[in-house]
């Protein structure tokens, strides 16, 4: 085993897919699209309350589409936790070679290559993949790290392989 292996310990949650969900969104600007959007439903919502010949059925159908588009990735969030969290725990090492993940199931080495860059939150570190939609979001959640400095040097190592976005 690697000495400069990190090893994090976790089973996912939706809060570490929306994590990674809302990063890739603000690097995509898909946020501005969406909150325009949202925006666009909520002030038709408003309109159609102020009109007096307007049907409820109009106002009830602009409020349900602002809160679909803004749930949007809260709703990603959940069914891709669906899809892995079958799963069960992941140990997941990081080092030199790159991030290898490893279930009862199924292991998966990726090389640093793969990625562009990541982005840190307050618990996660997101890497993103270099593809031009960013298709592949490896979310690394801080609580899954064995000790507290660990964190440091986790932040060090990725320094080192991919630049910060």
């Amino acid at each position: 085993m690697d000495v400069d292996m990190i090893e994090l310990t976790y089973r996912p949650t939706r809060a570490d897919i929306l994590a990674g969900i809302l990063v890739r969104e603000r690097l995509r600007r898909l946020h501005l699209v969406r909150w325009g959007f949202t925006a666009l439903f909520g002030a038709a919502a408003l309109l159609s309350l102020a009109a007096r010949q307007a049907s409820a059925v109009s106002f009830v159908l602009a409020v349900f589409c602002a809160v679909l588009i803004w749930a949007m990735p809260h709703l990603q969030a959940h069914h891709a936790l669906r899809t892995v969290s079958w799963q069960g725990e992941y140990r997941t090492s990081v080092g030199e070679q790159g991030i290898t993940a490893e279930t009862a199931h199924v292991t998966l080495l990726q090389r640093w290559s793969v990625f562009r860059g990541y982005r840190e939150t307050r618990d996660h570190l997101v890497l993103l993949s270099r593809d031009p939609n960013i298709l592949l979001v490896e979310v690394l959640p801080l609580r899954g790290l064995r000790a507290p400095e660990d964190a440091e040097r986790l932040r060090a190592l990725m320094d080192g392989q991919l630049p910060r976005l």
